[in-house]
């Protein structure tokens, strides 16, 4: 993190600008991943548990049509 301000700074580029795209990127991660292991399994992978820290998502089942 120190190394990607240092950079930041030589560049010209503010640090609170590279900063949030750092916990930008963090939090894309982060939430694409409690997405990824909340969503169907692929072929192969249905009978696999899922990590501990991940939450439980309910779906919701109703439609209004």
């Amino acid at each position: 993190m120190v190394s990607l301000l240092g950079v930041a700074a030589s560049s010209g580029l503010p640090s609170s600008f590279v900063l949030v795209y750092v916990v930008g990127f963090i939090a894309a991660v982060t939430i694409g991943s409690i997405a990824w292991y909340n969503s169907k399994r692929p072929p192969g992978w249905e009978n696999k548990d899922k990590p501990d820290f991940i939450p439980t998502v309910k779906a919701d089942d109703d439609t209004a049509s």
